[in-house]
């Protein structure tokens, strides 16, 4: 495996991939015809050289990932809006006329913050609630294992009741055909539909393995980190937030380039739990991340660069499963 550098999200029915300041997102619209915008991103850590520091390019890296997919989602979804025209809402007009054309931006910023916000309290603040209700006689170890274990539990749970509905199962779908294009790339492989299809629907640097990896990691944190009161417990589920992110980056940025059988073991639960928001998807996505990975990236460059004698082994594997597809 060679890292490529490009890294993507899925979105309503499409992809968004990113690589350096360009991004791009490609869309399926409704009458069956793929919409590709590309754009420039330049991060904070690109205009601030100290936000690239170790530990601290994480928080940044984190931030920004929510604010580069809300644009990429809101463009997705402009495609889907109900035809209709509805008489807008008294509430509708006064946002209209007192936020003009920042309104989209407005909306964008109230949305990342009520999630933000829902994330403390359903995945940080309800296990704690939980883990303070039981006695462990003084065995503050074993209670931030519990703490850990139900946030665990509840990620999952959640997982599973949003996967329920068709929208969410297919643009778990779409996350499936963005690792696959990666995966298909960084193993040698020329971008075709066959050899998409056939490669890992599993990636290493995958937004669902930080959020597991932010699990782990803040179970250990929680275990020294023991302030007197609940409040102040409660406090240092918010504070040390941007610590276990910056950690957990940094963990994930080694495992995104390194095929060290440890670092290989370590990545793997988090591999493990990407079964939960990845689905295999079918050919005509397959098709929009393809497109939306050749908007920003040139393949062809980077396989002759770093492949020139060939995929590597586990390419040329996938490249024999791609020929029996085909045939």
């Amino acid at each position: 495996m060679k890292y490529s550098g490009i890294g993507g999200q899925a979105v309503i029915e499409g992809i968004m991939m990113k690589n350096g300041e360009d991004y791009s997102v490609a869309v399926r619209k409704p009458d069956r015809t793929i919409e590709v915008k590309k754009d420039k991103y330049i991060s904070f850590s690109d205009r601030h050289k100290w936000a690239k520091l170790p530990f601290i390019r994480g928080i940044f890296a984190f931030g920004e990932s929510m604010i580069l997919g809300m644009r990429a989602l809101t463009f997705s979804a402009s495609f889907f809006e109900d035809d209709e025209e509805e008489k807008p809402s008294k509430f509708e007009l006064w946002l209209e006329k007192t936020f003009g054309e920042n309104l989209e931006k407005v909306l964008i910023t109230f949305s990342m913050v009520l999630a933000f916000a829902m994330a403390i309290v359903i995945f940080m603040w309800l296990p704690l609630f939980i883990a303070e209700r039981i006695n462990f006689a003084g065995h503050d170890n074993l209670k931030a294992l519990f703490e850990g274990v139900i946030r665990i539990i509840i990620f999952i749970a959640y997982i599973k009741l949003i996967s329920r509905t068709e929208d969410i199962r297919r643009t778990f779908m779409y996350h499936g055909a963005e690792h696959k294009c990666i995966n298909c790339i960084e193993h040698g492989l020329p971008l075709t539909v066959d050899n998409v299809a056939v490669s890992s629907k599993e990636h290493k640097r995958c937004g669902t393995s930080f959020i597991f990896i932010v699990m782990i990691i803040s179970i250990l944190f929680f275990m020294v980190v023991r302030p007197e009161g609940v409040l102040l417990r409660f406090a240092s589920r918010i504070i040390l937030i941007p610590v276990i992110a910056g950690v957990s980056y940094e963990f994930l940025r080694i495992a995104g380039r390194s095929d060290n059988p440890i670092v290989n073991a370590l990545s793997r639960p988090g591999m493990w739990m990407q079964g939960l928001t990845t689905k295999e998807p079918d050919d005509d996505q397959i098709e929009v991340a393809i497109e939306a990975v050749k908007a920003v990236f040139d393949w062809e460059s980077y396989l002759g660069e770093n492949f020139p004698e060939g995929s590597d082994a586990l390419g040329r594997e996938l490249l024999i499963k791609a020929e029996k597809r085909n045939n």
